[in-house]
């Protein structure tokens, strides 16, 4: 038995290469050596990328960070362009050899590295600037730094995020073949992430909102486990929406989590897809057990106090689907409108409904392609027919 299941495990790493498609491409370069001069009217936008990260310094200062762990956290900032030519849901990066021309791809500017005190500093007067808005952004396995930038780059642009960007990046080692490295670095990350939310809190946020993709969603889960037993599992009611995209997490480790947090005050929002295949590969790799993301009872689930979406009929511009969140242009507007509402952090049964109504209304209104999208709340089950 033990011998069989060793062909299979390479069968199916294989596979995930193979999924991967060009990916080995890219340069992980995010910082070139010149930049290409272009007219104002090329670029789409300009953001400014708070960085946390427990990932190594690189040895090559264009990469900025690598895959290496850090026993310490490192602070950032990036200020990166979008092209004009910009396609919701994508990422236009360059590979190699490529100049770094902002009207065809997004080009990090600059990138200024701060201590604690300094980053701190920068934070506060960035959040005030916008009234108190901050979202916090986990991306998840096979993630190197300059991958990070631009997925959270793409997501605040497309959600037409007004907020202040901060991303957490935790030291993945950005390969198919790095998943147990990967594993490990993210149960090393649960405590920085656990310290970067309550810096953000002490940035003067008067609302944080999460978002996690796939593994990251192991690490935020556990600082949000950690800072349930502290007592102050909502940051001091600072605590916005929290978005579980695709989780890589057991079930059962999942809903042990959940207890020890509780049920949360405001449903947590948690989207899956039975069609995704990286947690297909690292389910087996778990022994056959069942991930969160990809989960077939959505009930069990929402008894747990969240809002289940299940996107498994909805298209993705992902071989693996398993970033329907960021890559499908409905799913990344609807996202965007759900961050930019101003209700009060405090949740009753109304506005739980509400939340589910206003998601559903604007999954119905804009998906022009046949699908079925299935909401899953505490209280009932909605399906919904969409498209034409």
């Amino acid at each position: 038995m033990a011998g069989g299941r060793v062909p299979r495990l390479m069968l199916l790493v294989a596979c995930a290469l193979a999924l991967a498609g060009c990916a080995g491409q890219a340069t992980r370069d995010l910082i070139a050596a010149s930049v290409t001069a272009v007219p104002a009217n090329e670029i789409a936008g300009r953001h400014q990328i708070f960085v946390a990260t427990t990932r190594h310094k690189a040895q090559r200062p264009e990469e900025v960070f690598d895959g290496r762990r850090s026993p310490q956290i490192s602070y950032a900032k990036v200020d990166i362009t979008v092209p004009a030519i910009h396609k919701i849901g994508e990422i236009e990066r360059r590979k190699k050899d490529q100049p770094a021309d902002p009207s065809k791809f997004m080009v990090a500017e600059s990138v200024t590295a701060y201590d604690e005190p300094a980053f701190l500093k920068a934070l506060r007067a960035d959040i005030a600037k916008h009234n108190g808005r901050a979202l916090v952004f986990i991306h998840g396995y096979n993630t190197a730094f300059d991958g990070a930038v631009y997925r959270m780059t793409q997501i605040v642009h497309d959600a037409g995020y007004q907020g202040t960007p901060v991303l957490f990046t935790w030291a993945s080692g950005g390969r198919t073949v790095d998943y147990v490295y990967d594993s490990n670095s993210a149960s090393a990350a649960r405590d920085s992430l656990e310290a970067t939310l309550r810096l953000v809190a002490k940035a003067g946020a008067k609302r944080i909102d999460i978002i996690a993709h796939s593994m990251g969603n192991w690490v935020t889960m556990e600082a949000l486990r950690q800072l349930a037993i502290s007592g102050d599992r909502d940051l001091g009611n600072r605590l916005g929406d929290v978005v579980l995209a695709s989780p890589d997490i057991d079930v059962d480790v999942f809903k042990s989590q959940m207890a020890r947090y509780g049920v949360p005050d405001k449903p947590f929002i948690l989207f899956l897809s039975n069609d995704d295949r990286a947690l297909r590969i690292s389910g087996f790799i778990a022994g056959a057990q069942p991930r969160v993301g990809d989960y077939g009872n959505a009930a069990d689930l929402a008894k747990l106090g969240v809002i289940a979406v299940d996107l498994s009929k909805v298209n993705s511009g992902d071989r693996l689907n398993h970033t329907k969140f960021a890559d499908n242009p409905v799913l990344i507007q609807i996202l965007g409108a759900r961050l930019k509402q101003n209700s009060s952090l405090v949740t009753n049964q109304e506005e739980a409904d509400e939340r589910v109504a206003s998601l559903t209304r604007g999954i119905t209104g804009t998906l022009s392609s046949a699908a079925e999208v299935i909401i899953t709340t505490p209280i009932n089950v909605v399906r919904i027919a969409v498209g034409q």
